[in-house]
Protein backbone atom coordinates (compact mmCIF):
# COMPACT_ATOMS: atom_id res chain seq x y z
CA UNK A 1 0.00 0.00 0.00
CA UNK A 2 1.09 3.56 -0.60
CA UNK A 3 1.87 5.94 2.24
CA UNK A 4 -1.22 8.01 1.46
CA UNK A 5 -3.50 4.95 1.58
CA UNK A 6 -2.01 4.02 4.95
CA UNK A 7 -2.47 7.56 6.29
CA UNK A 8 -6.14 7.49 5.27
CA UNK A 9 -6.73 4.18 7.08
CA UNK A 10 -4.79 5.34 10.13
CA UNK A 11 -6.91 8.47 10.50
CA UNK A 12 -10.05 6.32 10.67
CA UNK A 13 -8.96 3.34 12.73
CA UNK A 14 -6.00 4.21 14.99
CA UNK A 15 -5.91 5.96 18.34
CA UNK A 16 -3.72 9.05 18.39
CA UNK A 17 -3.10 8.50 22.10
CA UNK A 18 -0.25 6.02 21.83
CA UNK A 19 2.52 8.61 21.30
CA UNK A 20 2.39 9.17 17.53
CA UNK A 21 1.20 12.47 16.03
CA UNK A 22 3.63 14.71 17.87
CA UNK A 23 4.17 15.88 14.31
CA UNK A 24 1.20 16.40 11.99
CA UNK A 25 1.98 13.50 9.66
CA UNK A 26 4.23 10.87 11.27
CA UNK A 27 6.81 9.32 9.00
CA UNK A 28 6.15 5.85 7.59
CA UNK A 29 9.27 3.69 7.42
CA UNK A 30 9.60 0.48 5.43
CA UNK A 31 12.89 -1.13 6.51
CA UNK A 32 15.92 -0.70 8.75
CA UNK A 33 19.47 -1.93 9.12
CA UNK A 34 22.39 -0.94 11.33
CA UNK A 35 22.14 2.80 12.07
CA UNK A 36 19.66 3.54 9.27
CA UNK A 37 15.94 3.43 8.58
CA UNK A 38 14.50 3.61 5.05
CA UNK A 39 11.28 5.19 3.79
CA UNK A 40 9.09 4.32 0.81
CA UNK A 41 11.61 5.93 -1.55
CA UNK A 42 14.42 3.92 0.04
CA UNK A 43 16.00 7.12 1.33
CA UNK A 44 18.45 6.36 4.17
CA UNK A 45 17.65 8.10 7.45
CA UNK A 46 20.51 8.13 9.95
CA UNK A 47 18.87 7.31 13.27
CA UNK A 48 20.36 9.21 16.20
CA UNK A 49 17.78 8.11 18.73
CA UNK A 50 17.46 4.35 18.06
CA UNK A 51 13.95 4.00 19.41
CA UNK A 52 14.67 5.97 22.60
CA UNK A 53 17.81 3.90 23.20
CA UNK A 54 15.89 0.62 22.89
CA UNK A 55 18.11 -0.54 20.02
CA UNK A 56 21.61 0.01 21.38
CA UNK A 57 22.97 -2.80 19.22
CA UNK A 58 21.62 -1.63 15.87
CA UNK A 59 18.71 -2.59 13.66
CA UNK A 60 18.63 -6.16 12.34
CA UNK A 61 21.52 -7.25 14.55
CA UNK A 62 22.27 -10.68 13.07
CA UNK A 63 23.35 -12.44 16.25
CA UNK A 64 20.29 -11.31 18.19
CA UNK A 65 17.93 -12.00 15.29
CA UNK A 66 19.37 -15.48 14.71
CA UNK A 67 19.00 -16.34 18.39
CA UNK A 68 15.38 -15.20 18.28
CA UNK A 69 14.65 -17.22 15.14
CA UNK A 70 16.21 -20.31 16.72
CA UNK A 71 14.01 -19.88 19.79
CA UNK A 72 10.92 -19.40 17.61
CA UNK A 73 11.69 -22.69 15.90
CA UNK A 74 12.26 -24.49 19.21
CA UNK A 75 10.01 -23.24 22.00
CA UNK A 76 8.36 -19.96 20.97
CA UNK A 77 5.74 -19.66 23.72
CA UNK A 78 5.77 -20.52 27.40
CA UNK A 79 3.63 -19.22 30.22
CA UNK A 80 5.52 -17.53 33.03
CA UNK A 81 4.10 -20.15 35.39
CA UNK A 82 6.87 -22.46 34.11
CA UNK A 83 10.62 -22.17 33.81
CA UNK A 84 12.90 -22.02 30.80
CA UNK A 85 16.64 -22.14 30.32
CA UNK A 86 16.84 -18.66 28.70
CA UNK A 87 15.03 -17.02 31.64
CA UNK A 88 17.21 -18.63 34.29
CA UNK A 89 20.47 -17.98 32.44
CA UNK A 90 19.49 -14.37 31.70
CA UNK A 91 18.65 -13.78 35.37
CA UNK A 92 22.04 -15.22 36.30
CA UNK A 93 23.93 -13.00 33.83
CA UNK A 94 22.10 -9.85 34.94
CA UNK A 95 22.62 -10.65 38.63
CA UNK A 96 26.33 -11.23 38.08
CA UNK A 97 26.59 -7.98 36.09
CA UNK A 98 25.06 -6.05 39.00
CA UNK A 99 27.30 -7.84 41.50
CA UNK A 100 30.37 -6.98 39.44
CA UNK A 101 29.33 -3.31 39.24
CA UNK A 102 28.16 -2.75 42.82
CA UNK A 103 29.42 -5.72 44.85
CA UNK A 104 25.90 -6.62 45.98
CA UNK A 105 23.93 -9.85 45.76
CA UNK A 106 20.31 -9.90 44.71
CA UNK A 107 17.69 -11.38 42.41
CA UNK A 108 16.11 -10.56 39.06
CA UNK A 109 12.37 -10.07 38.56
CA UNK A 110 11.02 -9.79 35.01
CA UNK A 111 8.09 -7.96 33.42
CA UNK A 112 7.22 -6.60 29.97
CA UNK A 113 7.92 -2.86 29.60
CA UNK A 114 9.74 -0.11 31.45
CA UNK A 115 6.63 1.27 33.14
CA UNK A 116 5.78 -2.21 34.38
CA UNK A 117 9.27 -2.60 35.84
CA UNK A 118 8.72 0.68 37.71
CA UNK A 119 5.35 -0.55 38.94
CA UNK A 120 7.01 -3.69 40.28
CA UNK A 121 9.72 -1.61 41.95
CA UNK A 122 7.00 0.45 43.65
CA UNK A 123 5.33 -2.73 44.87
CA UNK A 124 8.66 -4.06 46.13
CA UNK A 125 9.32 -0.84 48.08
CA UNK A 126 5.81 -0.69 49.50
CA UNK A 127 5.92 -4.35 50.48
CA UNK A 128 9.26 -3.99 52.25
CA UNK A 129 8.68 -0.63 53.98
CA UNK A 130 4.91 -0.51 54.43
CA UNK A 131 5.01 3.07 53.05
CA UNK A 132 3.46 4.46 49.88
CA UNK A 133 5.16 7.84 49.39
CA UNK A 134 8.30 8.35 47.27
CA UNK A 135 10.83 11.01 46.42
CA UNK A 136 11.60 11.68 42.74
CA UNK A 137 13.22 14.40 40.64
CA UNK A 138 11.74 17.28 38.70
CA UNK A 139 12.37 16.45 35.06
CA UNK A 140 12.36 12.73 35.80
CA UNK A 141 10.48 10.28 33.62
CA UNK A 142 9.59 6.80 34.83
CA UNK A 143 6.64 5.84 32.62
CA UNK A 144 2.95 6.47 31.98
CA UNK A 145 1.11 3.76 33.86
CA UNK A 146 -0.72 5.12 36.91
CA UNK A 147 1.97 4.24 39.44
CA UNK A 148 4.81 5.38 37.21
CA UNK A 149 2.95 8.64 36.47
CA UNK A 150 2.82 9.35 40.20
CA UNK A 151 6.63 9.52 40.33
CA UNK A 152 7.05 11.22 36.92
CA UNK A 153 7.18 14.98 37.39
CA UNK A 154 5.16 16.04 34.32
CA UNK A 155 1.62 16.95 35.36
CA UNK A 156 0.72 16.52 31.68
CA UNK A 157 0.79 12.73 32.15
CA UNK A 158 -1.61 12.87 35.13
CA UNK A 159 -3.94 15.75 34.29
CA UNK A 160 -6.76 13.76 32.68
CA UNK A 161 -6.75 10.81 35.08
CA UNK A 162 -8.00 12.10 38.39
CA UNK A 163 -6.38 12.62 41.76
CA UNK A 164 -3.00 11.06 42.60
CA UNK A 165 -2.95 10.94 46.40
CA UNK A 166 0.43 9.18 46.35
CA UNK A 167 2.13 11.66 44.04
CA UNK A 168 5.86 11.87 44.70
CA UNK A 169 7.66 14.72 46.41
CA UNK A 170 9.61 16.18 43.50
CA UNK A 171 13.01 17.72 44.21
CA UNK A 172 14.99 19.77 41.65
CA UNK A 173 17.52 17.73 39.66
CA UNK A 174 21.05 19.20 39.42
CA UNK A 175 20.47 20.67 35.96
CA UNK A 176 23.37 23.08 36.16
CA UNK A 177 22.82 24.77 32.76
CA UNK A 178 19.35 25.83 34.00
CA UNK A 179 19.70 25.70 37.79
CA UNK A 180 16.33 25.75 39.55
CA UNK A 181 17.86 27.98 42.22
CA UNK A 182 19.67 30.28 39.73
CA UNK A 183 23.06 29.22 41.10
CA UNK A 184 26.29 28.38 39.28
CA UNK A 185 28.27 25.21 39.88
CA UNK A 186 31.52 27.00 40.65
CA UNK A 187 30.14 28.56 43.84
CA UNK A 188 26.91 26.79 44.81
CA UNK A 189 28.46 24.02 46.94
CA UNK A 190 25.52 21.77 45.98
CA UNK A 191 22.91 24.23 47.21
CA UNK A 192 20.18 21.96 45.81
CA UNK A 193 21.35 19.14 48.11
CA UNK A 194 21.35 21.48 51.09
CA UNK A 195 17.73 22.33 50.30
CA UNK A 196 16.88 18.63 50.25
CA UNK A 197 18.70 17.97 53.52
CA UNK A 198 16.80 20.80 55.19
CA UNK A 199 13.65 18.70 54.92
CA UNK A 200 15.01 16.57 57.74
CA UNK A 201 15.89 19.40 60.16
CA UNK A 202 12.48 19.46 61.83
CA UNK A 203 9.20 17.58 61.83
CA UNK A 204 7.51 20.74 60.58
CA UNK A 205 9.16 20.41 57.19
CA UNK A 206 6.64 17.59 56.62
CA UNK A 207 8.73 14.50 55.87
CA UNK A 208 10.62 13.49 59.04
CA UNK A 209 9.79 12.37 62.59
CA UNK A 210 12.94 13.08 64.66
CA UNK A 211 11.61 11.22 67.71
CA UNK A 212 11.24 8.00 65.74
CA UNK A 213 14.11 8.82 63.33
CA UNK A 214 11.79 7.85 60.51
CA UNK A 215 10.93 9.38 57.15
CA UNK A 216 7.40 9.27 55.75
CA UNK A 217 8.91 8.66 52.29
CA UNK A 218 10.11 5.16 51.49
CA UNK A 219 12.45 5.54 48.52
CA UNK A 220 14.01 8.00 46.09
CA UNK A 221 13.50 7.05 42.43
CA UNK A 222 16.32 8.49 40.31
CA UNK A 223 17.65 8.49 36.78
CA UNK A 224 21.45 8.90 37.04
CA UNK A 225 21.18 10.80 33.74
CA UNK A 226 17.74 12.19 33.03
CA UNK A 227 16.30 10.72 29.82
CA UNK A 228 13.16 12.48 28.64
CA UNK A 229 14.27 15.44 30.77
CA UNK A 230 16.94 16.09 28.14
CA UNK A 231 19.93 13.81 28.86
CA UNK A 232 20.92 16.01 31.78
CA UNK A 233 24.21 14.87 33.32
CA UNK A 234 24.73 15.61 37.03
CA UNK A 235 27.91 17.21 38.38
CA UNK A 236 30.55 15.00 39.97
CA UNK A 237 30.00 14.41 43.66
CA UNK A 238 26.26 15.10 43.65
CA UNK A 239 24.97 11.55 43.86
CA UNK A 240 27.62 10.46 46.35
CA UNK A 241 26.36 13.12 48.74
CA UNK A 242 22.69 12.38 48.04
CA UNK A 243 23.30 8.66 48.66
CA UNK A 244 24.83 9.47 52.05
CA UNK A 245 21.77 11.53 53.04
CA UNK A 246 19.43 8.71 52.03
CA UNK A 247 21.43 5.98 53.73
CA UNK A 248 21.57 7.90 57.03
CA UNK A 249 17.77 8.16 56.98
CA UNK A 250 17.09 4.60 55.78
CA UNK A 251 15.50 5.76 52.53
CA UNK A 252 15.87 3.25 49.68
CA UNK A 253 17.47 4.31 46.40
CA UNK A 254 15.87 3.02 43.20
CA UNK A 255 18.05 3.42 40.10
CA UNK A 256 16.06 3.69 36.85
CA UNK A 257 18.40 2.40 34.12
CA UNK A 258 15.66 1.72 31.58
CA UNK A 259 17.07 4.20 29.07
CA UNK A 260 20.71 4.47 30.14
CA UNK A 261 21.55 0.85 30.91
CA UNK A 262 23.47 -1.61 28.72
CA UNK A 263 26.46 0.63 27.89
CA UNK A 264 24.58 3.68 26.60
CA UNK A 265 26.87 5.80 28.81
CA UNK A 266 30.00 3.69 28.34
CA UNK A 267 29.36 1.50 31.36
CA UNK A 268 26.88 -1.31 31.93
CA UNK A 269 24.91 0.92 34.32
CA UNK A 270 24.96 4.73 34.27
CA UNK A 271 25.01 4.72 38.08
CA UNK A 272 28.57 3.40 37.98
CA UNK A 273 29.80 6.84 36.90
CA UNK A 274 28.44 8.58 39.97
CA UNK A 275 29.23 6.54 43.06
CA UNK A 276 25.64 5.35 43.41
CA UNK A 277 24.97 2.16 45.37
CA UNK A 278 21.37 1.23 44.51
CA UNK A 279 18.96 -0.95 46.46
CA UNK A 280 16.87 -1.62 43.33
CA UNK A 281 17.72 -1.26 39.62
CA UNK A 282 15.07 -1.19 36.90
CA UNK A 283 15.97 -1.99 33.30
CA UNK A 284 14.33 -2.63 29.93
CA UNK A 285 14.51 -1.23 26.38
CA UNK A 286 17.88 -2.45 25.06
CA UNK A 287 17.80 -5.61 27.16
CA UNK A 288 16.36 -7.26 24.04
CA UNK A 289 17.54 -4.63 21.53
CA UNK A 290 13.87 -3.76 21.08
CA UNK A 291 13.08 -7.15 19.58
CA UNK A 292 10.61 -8.62 22.08
CA UNK A 293 9.33 -6.61 25.04
CA UNK A 294 11.09 -7.57 28.25
CA UNK A 295 11.98 -5.51 31.28
CA UNK A 296 12.77 -6.19 34.86
CA UNK A 297 14.42 -5.19 38.07
CA UNK A 298 17.26 -6.29 40.28
CA UNK A 299 16.84 -5.93 44.03
CA UNK A 300 18.93 -6.68 47.08
CA UNK A 301 18.22 -10.09 48.60
CA UNK A 302 16.71 -8.52 51.73
CA UNK A 303 14.01 -6.86 49.62
CA UNK A 304 13.16 -9.65 47.19
CA UNK A 305 13.84 -13.03 48.82
CA UNK A 306 10.96 -15.51 48.35
CA UNK A 307 10.09 -15.13 52.03
CA UNK A 308 9.67 -11.36 51.65
CA UNK A 309 8.26 -11.23 48.08
CA UNK A 310 6.47 -14.59 47.58
CA UNK A 311 5.11 -16.13 44.34
CA UNK A 312 2.34 -14.09 42.73
CA UNK A 313 3.29 -10.80 44.40
CA UNK A 314 3.09 -9.26 40.94
CA UNK A 315 2.50 -10.88 37.57
CA UNK A 316 2.08 -10.33 33.85
CA UNK A 317 1.12 -12.95 31.29
CA UNK A 318 4.11 -11.99 29.16
CA UNK A 319 6.60 -11.47 32.00
CA UNK A 320 9.85 -13.40 31.39
CA UNK A 321 8.47 -14.41 27.97
CA UNK A 322 10.83 -16.87 26.38
CA UNK A 323 11.46 -14.92 23.17
CA UNK A 324 12.46 -11.84 25.12
CA UNK A 325 14.59 -13.90 27.48
CA UNK A 326 16.45 -15.51 24.58
CA UNK A 327 17.07 -12.13 22.92
CA UNK A 328 18.22 -10.73 26.25
CA UNK A 329 20.59 -13.63 26.76
CA UNK A 330 22.16 -12.93 23.37
CA UNK A 331 22.54 -9.26 24.30
CA UNK A 332 24.41 -10.30 27.44
CA UNK A 333 26.61 -12.59 25.32
CA UNK A 334 27.45 -9.63 23.05
CA UNK A 335 28.36 -7.55 26.07
CA UNK A 336 30.78 -10.23 27.29
CA UNK A 337 32.34 -10.70 23.85
CA UNK A 338 32.96 -7.06 22.89
CA UNK A 339 34.79 -4.10 24.42
CA UNK A 340 31.85 -1.71 24.60
CA UNK A 341 33.27 0.37 27.43
CA UNK A 342 36.35 1.35 25.45
CA UNK A 343 34.62 1.84 22.10
CA UNK A 344 31.52 3.66 23.34
CA UNK A 345 33.65 6.14 25.26
CA UNK A 346 35.95 6.68 22.25
CA UNK A 347 33.03 7.20 19.87
CA UNK A 348 31.31 9.44 22.38
CA UNK A 349 34.35 11.72 22.56
CA UNK A 350 34.50 11.87 18.75
CA UNK A 351 30.79 12.72 18.54
CA UNK A 352 31.03 15.33 21.30
CA UNK A 353 33.98 16.98 19.53
CA UNK A 354 31.71 17.40 16.51
CA UNK A 355 28.92 18.85 18.62
CA UNK A 356 31.35 21.30 20.23
CA UNK A 357 32.34 22.41 16.72
CA UNK A 358 28.68 23.04 15.87
CA UNK A 359 28.15 24.94 19.13
CA UNK A 360 30.97 27.34 18.26
CA UNK A 361 29.47 27.83 14.81
CA UNK A 362 25.83 28.41 15.78
CA UNK A 363 24.67 30.71 18.58
CA UNK A 364 21.36 28.85 18.63
CA UNK A 365 23.16 25.87 20.20
CA UNK A 366 23.27 26.85 23.86
CA UNK A 367 24.69 23.69 25.40
CA UNK A 368 26.13 20.34 24.36
CA UNK A 369 27.27 17.54 26.62
CA UNK A 370 27.66 13.79 26.57
CA UNK A 371 28.63 10.71 28.50
CA UNK A 372 29.46 7.76 26.30
CA UNK A 373 26.90 7.80 23.50
CA UNK A 374 24.24 9.64 25.51
CA UNK A 375 24.55 13.16 24.08
CA UNK A 376 22.52 16.36 24.15
CA UNK A 377 22.10 19.50 22.03
CA UNK A 378 20.13 22.31 23.70
CA UNK A 379 18.52 24.66 21.18
CA UNK A 380 18.19 28.32 22.17
CA UNK A 381 17.55 31.80 20.89
CA UNK A 382 20.48 33.90 19.63
CA UNK A 383 21.39 34.64 23.26
CA UNK A 384 22.46 30.97 23.55
CA UNK A 385 20.25 30.47 26.62
CA UNK A 386 16.54 31.22 26.13
CA UNK A 387 14.82 27.95 25.09
CA UNK A 388 13.73 27.83 21.45
CA UNK A 389 11.14 25.11 20.98
CA UNK A 390 9.98 26.43 17.61
CA UNK A 391 13.46 26.11 16.09
CA UNK A 392 13.83 22.65 17.63
CA UNK A 393 10.60 21.52 15.97
CA UNK A 394 11.65 23.01 12.64
CA UNK A 395 14.98 21.15 12.67
CA UNK A 396 13.23 17.90 13.63
CA UNK A 397 10.75 18.22 10.76
CA UNK A 398 13.41 19.20 8.24
CA UNK A 399 15.41 16.11 9.13
CA UNK A 400 12.38 13.90 8.52
CA UNK A 401 11.89 15.23 4.99
CA UNK A 402 14.81 13.13 3.77
CA UNK A 403 16.18 15.93 1.59
CA UNK A 404 19.59 16.68 3.12
CA UNK A 405 22.19 16.30 0.35
CA UNK A 406 25.69 15.05 1.15
CA UNK A 407 28.10 14.20 -1.67
CA UNK A 408 25.29 14.01 -4.19
CA UNK A 409 23.13 11.65 -2.10
CA UNK A 410 19.97 12.51 -0.17
CA UNK A 411 19.65 11.56 3.51
CA UNK A 412 17.18 12.02 6.31
CA UNK A 413 17.99 12.45 9.98
CA UNK A 414 15.98 10.96 12.85
CA UNK A 415 16.16 13.01 16.02
CA UNK A 416 14.29 12.91 19.31
CA UNK A 417 13.21 15.93 21.33
CA UNK A 418 13.28 16.09 25.11
CA UNK A 419 14.09 18.59 27.78
CA UNK A 420 12.14 20.67 30.28
CA UNK A 421 11.21 23.12 27.50
CA UNK A 422 11.14 20.57 24.66
CA UNK A 423 14.18 22.22 23.12
CA UNK A 424 16.80 19.49 23.50
CA UNK A 425 17.86 16.89 20.96
CA UNK A 426 18.68 13.75 22.92
CA UNK A 427 21.09 11.68 20.86
CA UNK A 428 21.28 7.93 21.40
CA UNK A 429 22.91 6.41 18.30
CA UNK A 430 23.67 2.74 17.90
CA UNK A 431 26.63 1.58 19.98
CA UNK A 432 27.91 0.12 16.70
CA UNK A 433 27.80 3.49 14.91
CA UNK A 434 30.95 3.87 12.82
CA UNK A 435 33.33 6.82 12.80
CA UNK A 436 32.17 7.55 9.24
CA UNK A 437 28.54 7.61 10.39
CA UNK A 438 29.43 9.95 13.27
CA UNK A 439 31.07 12.31 10.79
CA UNK A 440 27.99 12.02 8.56
CA UNK A 441 25.77 12.87 11.55
CA UNK A 442 27.75 16.05 12.24
CA UNK A 443 27.59 17.02 8.55
CA UNK A 444 23.84 16.41 8.41
CA UNK A 445 23.29 18.44 11.58
CA UNK A 446 25.50 21.21 10.19
CA UNK A 447 23.45 21.37 7.01
CA UNK A 448 20.19 21.45 8.97
CA UNK A 449 21.35 24.27 11.23
CA UNK A 450 22.68 26.17 8.24
CA UNK A 451 19.37 25.83 6.41
CA UNK A 452 17.16 26.98 9.29
CA UNK A 453 19.54 29.81 10.20
CA UNK A 454 19.14 31.50 6.81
Amino acid sequence: MTDQELYRLERNFCSFGDTVHYVKEPKIFRSAEGSFMFDSLNTPFLDLQMWYSACNFGYKNKKINDALIDQMNTLPQLTSQYLSEPKILLAKELSLAVEESFNKKGRIHFNVGGSQAIEDALKLVRNYTGKSLMFAFMGGYHGRTLGASAITSSYRYRRRFGHFSDRAYFHPYPYCFRCFYKKTLDNCDFYCLKMFERLFETEYNSVWDPKASECEYAAFFIEPIQGTGGYVIPPKGYFERLSKILKERKILLVDDEIQMGFYRTGKMWAAEHFGISPDIITFGKSLTNGMNPLSGLWAREELISPEIFPPGSTHSTFASNILGARAGLEVMNLIKEESFEKEVNRKGRLFLDGLEYLKKKYKTIGHVEGLGLALRIEICEEDSFTPNKALTDTILEEGLKGEIEVKGKKYGLILDVGGYYKNVFTLAPSLYITDEEINLAIELLDKLFSKVSV
